[in-house]
């Protein structure tokens, strides 16, 4: 099997059990939880880019422009992980995979909005559709699905932010962790001072699960980006439900979560919209490999 499937197949299978170990690690609070995300994950990827001796390639690279895109870069990733952390332990995991469930009709509206890529016409029918099931979803919840959404945008804000930033994924992801390393540890600091912090209080076990979220949050963007430069957007596209499926299914069987019959409808609505748009995709990639084939 190509490399870039597994790795994009390891990437998405460990985002989808996410919510297993978020729900092991809920005594302590989303924000604590998100800074100890940055700071690990800040002391793994040192290590890697110790190893690998890049430090000095790093410093080179880190001119004004490129620290200003990847701050935005930093706050996006930040905001996405403490609103999936604050999802799951709030007891909104379906509403989470929703999130990222409608994320790649999202990335297909900032691409024509930002990019100027042309929609397709056979897209807009899966962005009609989903738009109209996301609304139902409002109507029916009395209120906007705001994490979804919240999700679904900043994941989309952040893959077009980095797509334009010219740094490789080591390098990429451990700027973003050196801007938010230090507001994340002066906070963790400060709650450790005022005699809230939960590293060193709640025993070993809970200590290493905590420490355990650097290499956690780090490995799945890194086999990620990985994928993304040895298989196709189309391949990569289809594997990336992979996630929200995990998720979905975590919060349903596992955490009981309620799966009413307006929510039923709702995401049926937007599933239907995935099948179309992953549909017309392949059907694109195949009428291209024909061609290439026939010249």
């Amino acid at each position: 099997m190509n490399k870039g499937v597994l790795y994009a197949i390891a990437a998405y299978t460990m985002w989808g059990f996410f919510p297993l170990y978020f729900k092991a690690i809920q005594q302590v609070t989303p924000l604590q939880i998100l800074s100890h995300r940055v700071v690990w994950s800040f002391v793994f990827l040192a290590v890697l880019v110790s190893i690998k001796r890049d430090w000095s390639k790093l410093r080179a690279s880190a001119t004004p422009k490129v620290l200003l895109t990847y701050l935005i870069a930093a706050v996006l990733l930040g905001i996405n992980w403490y609103m999936y952390i604050y999802g799951v332990n709030s007891g909104f995991i379906v509403e989470a995979s929703l999130g990222y469930f409608i994320n790649p009709l999202v990335n297909v509206l900032l691409g024509t909005v930002f990019l100027r890529e042309r929609l397709k016409p056979i897209h807009w029918l899966p962005i009609g559709l989903a738009t109209v099931g996301v609304l139902y979803l409002t109507i029916s919840y009395g209120r906007l699905p705001w994490i979804a959404l919240t999700l679904a945008f900043s994941f989309g804000l952040y893959g077009l932010v980095k797509k334009l930033a010219p740094l490789n994924a080591l390098h990429g992801l451990s700027l973003e962790t050196i801007i938010l390393f230090v507001p994340a540890f002066v906070y963790l600091f400060a709650m450790e001072r005022s005699g809230t912090g939960a590293f060193g209080h709640l025993g070993l076990g809970m200590d290493l699960l905590v420490a355990l979220s650097g290499v956690l949050s780090a490995l799945p963007l890194l086999f990620f980006a990985s994928a993304a430069h040895k298989i196709s957007l189309t391949t990569l596209g289809l594997i990336q439900y992979v996630a929200p499926t995990i998720q979905f299914l975590i919060g349903v069987v596992v955490y009981h979560e309620p799966f009413t019959q307006a929510r039923v409808i709702g995401f049926t609505i937007i599933w239907i919209a995935l099948i179309l748009y992953s549909g017309s995709n392949l059907f694109e990639h195949w009428k291209t490999r024909r061609s290439l084939a026939q010249v």
